[in-house]
């Protein structure tokens, strides 16, 4: 029944759950967190989602030739401002991103095979979803790579000051917005079944470490493979050894990844890790 106006004015009060002024509020805070919960579960319920493969990376590494393009215009600014050193840490940055850029191509390609082999071979409930950032970058690569193989793949995206915008190749309605990061990083690990972490940042450092520490101390039951693609690099920004030389991770711990440079390899570890602890169902390949 419509609510009676009250006093002097002429319009109905809202409804709480229809008041902006009270859901944006501190006060409702814990109903929108539970949103951010349940409206990703009831979309992967409804879209029969229970399995997914996240792949993180830096939302800065670019197709090779939009890197080659900003290459030619940083290098056409410090021809006319030699002197400028924003230009020259431009131009630096420039040249590290066509160095990189193979990583945008290799994360397609790794995404697409992975979704081809998923689609061909197992039921839709037995499958395995590509689950990025939903941002550009590696985010845009791991989603347009399902894309070329005619798959779907999820989105989990965040609002933020810069960088992330939503890429056009994630699926529509498995393509999430998150305000809140926690609830965001729970949806990152709670369907997962392996993790590739190509080379990124800080974002990129936040959600590798933590999902090592929830496998180390055992939060999480399931095994999961986790691939480091870029030998170099990680091995370059991350001193491995150390860490256990100096007794801050035990030895043990750094079987929990493996190390992998090229597209097939990591390809034929997933795929056999995850049919090994995964087996598809007789009835799976080709399935519908």
């Amino acid at each position: 029944m419509a609510q009676q106006p009250i006093g002097d004015n002429p319009q109905p009060r809202p409804t709480a759950f229809h008041d902006p002024a009270f859901i944006d509020s501190p006060s409702a805070r814990p109903v929108r967190i539970l949103c951010e919960y349940l409206d990703p579960e009831s979309r992967f319920r409804r879209l029969n989602v229970k399995n997914t493969i996240v792949m993180f990376g830096s939302a800065r590494i670019r197709p090779l030739a939009d890197a080659q393009v900003r290459l030619q215009a940083a290098e056409n600014n410090v021809q006319k401002e030699s002197g400028n050193p924003r230009f020259t840490e431009e131009l630096n940055a420039a040249r590290s991103g066509v160095q990189i850029a193979r990583y945008y191509d290799e994360a397609q390609q790794l995404a697409r095979r992975i979704t081809e082999w998923s689609d061909k071979t197992r039921r839709p409930a037995q499958r395995f979803y590509i689950c990025s950032g939903g941002g550009p970058g590696i985010m845009e690569a791991a989603n347009r790579g399902a894309k070329d193989a005619g798959g779907r793949s999820i989105g989990l995206n965040i609002t933020l000051p810069f960088e992330q915008a939503p890429n056009p190749y994630q699926t529509e309605d498995l393509a999430f917005d998150f305000h809140y990061f926690f609830m965001r990083k729970f949806w990152f690990v709670y369907l997962a079944k392996a993790l590739v972490v190509f080379p990124g940042g800080f974002g990129t450092m936040d959600e590798l470490f933590e999902l090592l520490t929830i496998v180390q101390t055992q939060k999480t039951s399931k095994y999961m493979p986790v691939v480091l693609y870029g030998t170099q690099y990680w091995n370059e920004v991350i001193n491995w050894d150390a860490l256990a030389r100096w007794g801050m991770i035990s030895s043990e711990d750094l079987s929990l990844f493996r190390f992998f440079d090229e597209v097939e390899p990591a390809f034929d570890y997933l795929r056999q890790e995850l049919d090994r602890i995964y087996p598809p169902s007789q009835k799976g390949a080709g399935g519908k």
